[in-house]
């Protein structure tokens, strides 16, 4: 790992975002899911401040990104930090990025008094799996997520 540093996203790193998102979705195979625009970042990121990113750079290279937002549990009555998305470039996995923005996330996570840190991991992520178990991490697994979306979204609505 040459000269590494973890940076708040500003406004000029919106296209850099959204690369990493869509790079992020090919990987999962959701990139057909991905409506996100520059545009739509943008304004959810800097002006409605919805969501925070940090960006993972070696040697001024961006490597990696996290994309993060703040939940609420009422079983802990405080709010915790949701991380949305880590993404490292395939040819820096395994060279302690992951780690680092993980770390990262974790000590502002109990800089702000987060009650927890939860994300979601897909099943047959088994790298990521193991990664994530050999921080600490303990997978929810009587807990099932649920999503109403699209159409259906908008039919509840109407009900």
């Amino acid at each position: 790992m040459g000269r590494f540093v973890i940076r708040r996203a500003t406004e000029n790193d919106v296209p850099l975002v959204l690369d990493f998102i869509r790079k992020l979705a090919e990987y999962e195979k959701l990139l057909h899911e991905v409506v996100a625009t520059e545009e739509i970042l943008y304004q959810s990121l800097f002006v409605e401040k919805k969501a925070e990113v940090v960006i993972a750079e070696e040697e001024e290279n961006p490597v990696g990104f996290a994309l993060y937002f703040h939940n609420f549990s009422t079983f802990v009555g405080r709010k915790g930090l949701y991380l949305e998305d880590l993404f490292v470039l395939p040819e820096k996995r395994g060279l302690g990025y992951g780690k680092a923005l993980m770390k990262y996330l974790a000590a502002l996570a109990v800089e702000r008094n987060c009650g927890r840190m939860e994300w979601v991991c897909l099943d047959w992520n088994e790298s990521s799996i193991k990664f994530y178990k050999s921080i600490g991490a303990l997978p929810m697994e009587d807990w099932t997520i649920y999503r109403l979306a699209g159409d259906d979204l908008k039919k509840m609505a109407k009900e």
